[in-house]
């Protein structure tokens, strides 16, 4: 936890030194900090009032806006429809007019009178429980008793004309309360009877107001280091199953593989991971994932998961996130660096900034020693598996540049499987080139050191670029399965490195046969069903489901399109030995499954090395898995 400025003074202390002073003539607002606040001690209904003082603006009128996309979630948000009762105050207290034109935007008339601005915020987490259209978890946020999740995208907003200004940031709450905010903090003022502590934070312009989240409430905190990193792992779990003191030993052991993998990469001097575990309530969030930051991450998981599984999870999630440092937070293009949060333009490579981050969360672990060499070939099995169920012909660089809109958007899962496997592939080709000397982070780290997080690639020419760093074979394979949408075979690259697919039995887990998903969900008649899929897994299959069979209820949970994620991510945790007890609907008529879990096999196709594999081929996959 951030170390607190503890002073402590009066409550009128607090609105001097702490709240927005009205403004004089010399207080432009090209000039100083937007002064905002939210005070989460006057919380009505669920929401949270938010004020906003720009300082004196000369304009007629002004132009405030929410985000309608953030950052790192490649799909619309409008957090503005969750903005009510919005009022534009004048210097006499009274309010000026305003029109709200579009979802994210409000006209200010009389601007040169303008004082603040005052609003209420409704969070997402309760829109998302019911079903309906809302921004993706972990870029969302909580209002609740205990907990706040403070994605600050979603409480403060940005004036079109003042985007470079610094903010100031007052956060008011019950002084029982724990906070973690990687967000300078420059003062904290406590209430005289030490009930209410108002926190002042700063920011240096909009972007650190979105790219900095908050967690405050009944909170688990652990801080710990990682050479010289310090990390804070704040977790929030409303009935206690989970806490930061029992995760700590597996993020830290996660954490300082990937510091050893990254070397001597410049990173950040403090870390802060977020994680709320949503219950079973009906607010609950029910998005599970995690957003990335340049020195955070927000994480959603469902509470109800087995330790080991959360774990397991946290590995694969949080893990992908930090290496976001890389890309985009480090290398990136100028549609990331001077992004629009209304009418934002995206940048051609999604394939580098999801992609080849999630290549690098599986690799390390293998390269760390923290899965088996098996491990780590079922996992790109398991993706080459499930993108050969969405579109490969589909251009990579075209569903990047136009990831909002159809077909692309529905294929916004590839980016994390053949994203992937198209890292996977650069990387062997720069080993074979390079006789196992370079790898694909060789050149990421090589980009870092040239761009770094303040200078923006030319989005045009970066893939040139990359090819004039390396080798020909890679402007090949870029023309190909990345400009192009030629379907990548595997089997030629992996055969450079002496393994081979075969078909196999092989073992596999309650919701998936090797990466391929046996339930779907019917979004018309509101049902989870099992698909065709669901007689090629033995379990299931010896156990007497069908396709088409609705699962209705599974150990006394009715199962819903709204519940599905928490509960198939509980199935998905499931281990040999436990007892369920499943309720499905066959043509209007129960039938009930009432079994001890047994492991689960499916015929798939299996990598493994290749029984003639040579003395160069097994060098170089050394080089590749071990760098």
């Amino acid at each position: 936890m951030k170390h607190f400025l503890l002073i402590c003074f009066s409550m009128a202390l607090v609105l001097a030194s702490c709240g927005p002073a009205k403004s004089t003539g010399n207080d432009l607002a090209v000039n100083n900090p937007i002064e905002t606040s939210i005070n989460l001690t006057e919380v009505k209904d669920d929401k949270v009032p938010v004020m906003i003082n720009p300082g004196r603006i000369t304009l007629d009128t002004v132009v405030f806006r929410l985000p309608r996309v953030v950052q790192g979630t490649y799909a619309i948000s409008d957090f503005g429809s969750f903005i009510e009762d919005f009022q534009a105050i004048d210097y006499d207290g009274k309010e000026l007019r305003s029109k709200k034109i579009d979802t994210n935007t409000w006209v200010i008339y009389e601007a040169a009178n303008l004082e603040k601005i005052h609003y209420w915020v409704n969070d997402t987490f309760d829109v998302e429980s019911t079903g309906q259209a809302a921004p993706f978890s972990p870029s969302g946020t909580n209002i609740e008793e205990d907990n706040y999740v403070l994605n600050l995208h979603g409480f403060i907003g940005y004036f079109d004309s003042l985007k470079s200004n610094s903010y100031v940031l007052d956060v008011t709450a019950a002084a029982e309360f724990d906070r973690t905010s990687a967000l300078q903090q420059v003062e904290e003022v406590v209430s005289e009877d030490g009930k209410v502590v108002t926190t002042r934070y700063q920011a240096t312009r909009y972007f650190d107001i979105t790219d900095n989240p908050m967690m405050y409430g009944k909170l688990d905190v652990e801080e710990f280091m990682v050479g010289d990193i310090k990390i804070v792992l704040s977790v929030y779990s409303p009935n206690k199953i989970h806490s930061a003191t029992s995760l700590k030993e597996t993020m830290f052991k996660m954490m300082e593989a990937q510091k050893n993998y990254l070397g001597d990469l410049n990173s950040t001097e403090r870390y802060d991971i977020y994680v709320y575990l949503a219950g079973k309530n009906a607010g609950a969030p029910t998005g599970f994932g995690a957003l990335e930051h340049h020195t955070s991450t927000v994480v959603v998981m469902p509470e109800s998961m087995p330790k080991e599984g959360l774990e397991k999870q946290l590995i694969d999630i949080v893990s992908h996130e930090f290496f976001h440092i890389l890309s985009p937070l480090s290398v990136h293009s100028e549609d990331v660096h001077y992004f629009d949060y209304n009418q934002p333009t995206f940048s051609k490579h999604l394939w580098m900034y999801e992609g080849l981050t999630e290549y690098f969360a599986n690799i390390f672990q293998i390269d760390q020693g923290l899965i088996s060499e098996e491990e780590f070939y079922n996992k790109m099995m398991n993706k080459i598996n499930t993108a050969s169920s969405l579109d490969d012909t589909m251009s990579f660089t075209e569903m990047s540049e136009n990831i909002l809109e159809q077909p692309y958007a529905r294929n916004y899962y590839n980016v994390y499987q053949k994203g992937a496997l198209i890292g996977m592939c650069l990387d062997i080709i720069l080993r074979e080139e390079s006789n196992g000397e370079v790898g694909i982070l060789s050149v990421m780290k090589e980009l870092s050191a040239k761009y770094g997080t303040d200078q923006p690639f030319d989005d045009d020419k970066i893939i040139e670029e990359i090819v004039a760093m390396t080798y020909p074979s890679v402007g090949e394979f870029f023309d190909n399965h990345v400009i192009g949408g030629t379907p990548i075979n595997y089997s030629k690259y992996f055969e450079k490195v002496g393994l081979g697919i075969n078909e196999s039995k092989i073992e596999t887990n309650y919701v998936q046969n090797a990466g391929k998903m046996i339930v779907r969900g019917d979004r018309e008649a509101g049902v989870v069903k099992f698909n065709d899929q669901v007689v090629n897994n033995s379990f299931w299959n010896e156990a007497g489901a069908q396709p088409n069979d609705i699962i209705k209820n599974i150990d006394g949970e009715e199962v819903s399109m709204e519940n599905a994620n928490a509960v198939f991510g509980q199935v998905f945790g499931w281990k040999p030995g436990r007892d369920i007890r499943v309720i499905l609907l066959r043509d209007g008529e129960e039938v009930l499954i009432e079994k001890t879990l047994t492991t689960s096999y499916t015929m798939g196709e299996l990598l493994g090395r290749n029984s003639d594999i040579t003395e160069a081929q097994q060098a170089l996959l050394e080089k590749w898995l071990k760098g």
